[in-house]
């Protein structure tokens, strides 16, 4: 009794300190104020920028993380460990070291900013400059998710598919992937989830246009709580309601 009572008890403890402040979000601004900024276009914009752009970055995610996730889970290189680390290292850096870093990556004296300013491609305040910083924060979340999905795999399954004449490509795509499908769906819930949220990143490469995590910011240093509140609580909405929405796919998947 006292063991299940001292866990019941950290585990409320717990619960309320995650629970609580989002509560109190939530039962902060009024019903007036709430529909007066959603009837703001520019806090339209920002909620609609920050889904889209979260999306296309859980969408890069998917094509350029899966092969190397597969990479990660069926072989064996040499120096394995530290590339593995270098791909998790966005995890761990500072926000605005990251926007530091990928701004130094795109400037116009360096090469690969030197081919993009030939490409008349702009990434510093655009929306590619925002998808790009998504993508660079949300990859390792889903890599790791789909790594651990298709290590679950037997991989016995693989080597069956090959030896009834189905090429390694075929095997990938009916075989692995069909197997890995929940770990996927739970990667790009994490990847959105990542992006969705970044501000740190955002604000150094992309301060215009606003995505909703700026918009709160800046909103909360012009105007105060009264301001920023409302947006908050729409971002809050949105995401919960987008990641229900996937989290019943899974559950039917499963």
């Amino acid at each position: 009794m006292k063991f299940k009572f001292l866990f019941y008890t950290l585990s409320s403890i717990i619960f309320f300190f995650i629970f609580l402040p989002l509560l109190n979000i939530f039962m902060f601004p009024t019903i007036s104020n709430l529909i007066n900024s959603i009837k703001d276009s520019e806090v339209v914009h920002a909620l609609l920028l920050s889904l889209y752009s979260s999306i296309l970055a859980a969408i890069l995610s998917v094509i350029f993380g899966t092969p190397i996730a597969y990479v990660f889970a069926r072989k064996d290189f040499p120096f394995k460990k530290i590339i593995e680390g270098i791909v998790d290292l966005p995890i761990m850096i500072p926000h605005p070291v990251i926007g530091l870093a990928i701004l130094s990556v795109v400037a116009k004296d360096y090469w690969i900013g030197k081919i993009l300013n030939k490409l008349a491609i702009d990434v510093v305040g655009s929306v590619v400059g925002i998808v790009m910083v998504l993508t660079y924060v949300a990859l390792p979340f889903y890599i790791n998710s789909v790594k651990s999905g298709i290590k679950s795999i037997p991989e016995r399954l693989e080597y069956v598919s090959r030896t009834l004449g189905k090429s390694q490509f075929e095997t990938f795509f009916k075989i692995t992937i069909p197997l890995s499908l929940k770990s996927i769906l739970e990667g790009i819930i994490m990847a959105m989830a990542r992006a969705i949220s970044e501000f740190g990143a955002v604000i150094i490469i992309a301060y215009h246009p606003m995505v909703a995590p700026v918009m709160i910011y800046e909103r909360f240093t012009s105007y105060g709580l009264k301001y920023s509140m409302p947006v908050a609580v729409w971002l809050m909405l949105i995401c919960l309601i987008f990641f229900i929405i996937l989290r019943i796919v899974i559950n039917r998947r499963n």
